[in-house]
């Protein structure tokens, strides 16, 4: 009798679990094999989103979650491999600047009519998350955060320098004083003053484009680019002082960056809201160097505050609207996700839900208060489906300046040309 009982028993789970839907979903954010299903233990973006994705597979009824990571640096690449191929995750991250692109296309689906009934309360979005992943009249996906540069600081080598009054580290104001600082710390720690990500991925590009704001400039303006002129070279030279004189170094790529900050290296490091959290667990142990951890905003060194931001949303492919039950399984995952929106800022991202913005739990997340000012300066380009190939360029020309000594004004010249060329269409 029992063998027939747990014969049944196994015969219903069986069943069941058939009958769950799969939903597929495409992110970055990295790996994260051990991230279980606690949403408040996690730690770092990658095991953070992995939590949160496995607490929706386990907690909604009937349905399953299949995560399909790839890597951040060639994700669109692959994202738009899997249009072309007709097989499209039922779900994937994607970014505010992309919307232009993938929506003017029809890539992805407008879920205004839907996201009611899924349980998502749009009028708890901020207007900038609502702004973010609207287009033409439509909503195209479920925002999950903003985020932007910030000025990640070592106080104990900015001490040492001189460079911490009343408990905050004294940044500076002007392109003059950014030199006199970085100078300050070599000469006071033998460190350099700042690391950023120059040769690999953009975040040098941001920083750039963040002091080209500054001095109400863009790199575009309607259909016309705006590279090659006194803004764009301003900014520029800000950064190549630093490297001419031995004050940062242009070769570090992204891990090599964070990793000489870690390693008490440089005093500042050029990064985004997506590591304070790591940051922060990684300073309180004991055999890491970085110690005393502190968080600014992008400091003014032009006119007007500005630093890079942008924001991260999930979407759905139009094409999952004829599959009716999975359509609405991924809209449940994305309403579980967007119920778990203070889980995820704790990476260091800001909220998209005025609810949590204003909640006690959300400000007493570690740093917080001391960048609080980035949502005011926070900007980006233009909306522009031709984005992610201008960044491209960008980055090409912004390396040559400073990995191969190819000069400003001629670099720069490239740069409009090659952006003008993608405008025009």
């Amino acid at each position: 009798m029992k063998k027939v009982l747990l014969g049944v028993m196994a015969t219903i789970t069986l069943s069941t679990a058939a009958q769950a839907q799969n939903v597929t979903l495409g992110r970055f954010f990295g790996a994260c094999e051990d991230a279980g299903t606690d949403t408040k233990a996690s730690v770092g973006e990658a095991c953070i989103i992995q939590s949160i994705i496995n607490a929706a597979s386990a907690e909604l009824d009937g349905i399953s979650v299949e995560t399909l990571p790839t890597d951040w640096g060639n994700f669109y690449d692959q994202i738009k491999a899997s249009y072309a191929g007709g097989n499209p995750p039922d779900i994937h991250v994607m970014h505010r600047h992309r919307v232009p692109e993938f929506a003017g296309l029809g890539a992805v689906a407008d879920l205004s009519a839907d996201l009611a009934g899924a349980g998502i309360d749009t009028s708890d979005w901020s207007a900038n998350a609502l702004s973010a992943v609207s287009y033409n009249g439509g909503i195209y996906g479920v925002p999950m955060d903003f985020h932007a540069n910030l000025w990640h600081v070592n106080m104990d080598l900015m001490s040492a320098a001189g460079l911490v009054e009343n408990g905050m580290p004294v940044l500076p104001s002007s392109p003059a004083e950014l030199l006199a600082h970085a100078q300050q710390v070599k000469d006071a720690t033998g460190q350099d003053y700042l690391a950023a990500d120059f040769a690999q991925f953009p975040i040098g590009v941001r920083l750039v484009l963040a002091l080209m704001w500054q001095q109400k400039a863009n790199i575009f303006d309607g259909n016309n680019a705006t590279v090659n002129n006194e803004a764009a070279m301003n900014a520029v030279k800000s950064m190549t002082q630093l490297f001419d004189a031995g004050l940062a170094n242009p070769q570090l790529n992204y891990a090599d960056s964070q990793q000489a900050f870690l390693n008490a290296e440089a005093a500042i490091l050029v990064n985004g809201t997506w590591v304070v959290d790591f940051y922060d667990a990684e300073a309180a142990k004991a055999d890491v160097p970085l110690s005393n951890y502190y968080v600014a905003d992008f400091p003014t060194l032009f006119d007007v505050g500005a630093t890079w931001a942008d924001s991260h949303m999930w979407a759905i492919p139009a094409s999952l609207q004829s599959d009716p039950a999975t359509y609405q399984a991924a809209l449940k995952v994305l309403a579980f996700i967007n119920d778990h929106n203070v889980d995820w800022a704790r990476t260091g991202h800001m909220a998209v839900r005025t609810s949590i913005l204003e909640s006690d739990e959300y400000a007493a997340l570690p740093h917080r208060s001391e960048y609080a000012g980035t949502a005011g300066i926070a900007q980006d380009t233009p909306p522009s489906e031709a984005y992610g190939a201008i960044q491209d360029v960008l980055n090409r020309e912004l390396q040559a300046i400073w990995l191969t000594g190819k000069d400003i004004a001629e670099a720069l010249d490239d740069a409009e040309a090659d952006i003008q060329d993608l405008l025009d269409g």
